[in-house]
């Protein structure tokens, strides 16, 4: 245990034991009084006008930082939320895309569907126009035919029977050759 009942011999040997060292290394109780007061000033001074600003600057910049930090993540989630936006958007404009060109390869079958059945049915008026043609003509030509014919047998039997033909004479030997034609082309 501590004794607290020291002699008062012994304070005055360690107060004389301080004075000596004191005096050794030139330290005095009064310059030790003043640097305390002069160092408490000095703190004084200092919390005042140096660490208070420079706590004020250093929360501010915190403040600051810490701000940043938040425009920064508020603007990751934005260009999140952008860039979202931007791929939707083009994913409606490729299946748009994608409609107008289904569209479009419909109308464009359905548009040569149309254009075939035209030219088919182009091809079968042609077709037939000329059939019609084709058998005009061969109708006209075979009554061409019918009548050089008729006039070469009238003018052949003129010359066998030595005599000329009347009208009336002509005009039936001509039904009757006509008649038989017919009726070998048929």
């Amino acid at each position: 245990m501590l004794n607290f009942n020291l002699p008062l011999a012994d304070l005055d040997a360690i107060k004389g034991n301080f004075e000596a060292v004191g005096l050794q290394t030139g330290f005095t109780l009064q310059q030790f009084i003043a640097q305390c007061i002069a160092v408490t000033v000095l703190f004084l001074v200092l919390n005042k006008f140096a660490w208070k600003p420079v706590r004020t600057i250093l929360e501010q910049r915190r403040n600051a930082i810490e701000q940043a930090m938040a425009n920064a993540n508020r603007i990751k989630k934005e260009l999140a939320d952008a860039e979202a936006t931007r791929l939707s958007i083009i994913q409606k404009a490729n299946e748009q895309a994608n409609a107008l060109i289904a569209d479009a390869e419909k109308a464009a079958a359905v548009r040569g569907e149309q254009r075939t059945q035209e030219a088919t049915r182009q091809a079968e008026d042609i077709i037939k126009k000329a059939h019609e043609a084709a058998v005009l003509d061969r109708d006209r030509l075979l009554a061409e035919l019918k009548r050089q014919v008729g006039a070469l047998v009238i003018q052949t039997t003129e010359k066998v029977a030595g005599k000329v033909l009347s009208a009336e004479d002509q005009t039936r030997l001509n039904d009757e050759t006509v008649r038989q034609l017919s009726a070998a082309n048929n």
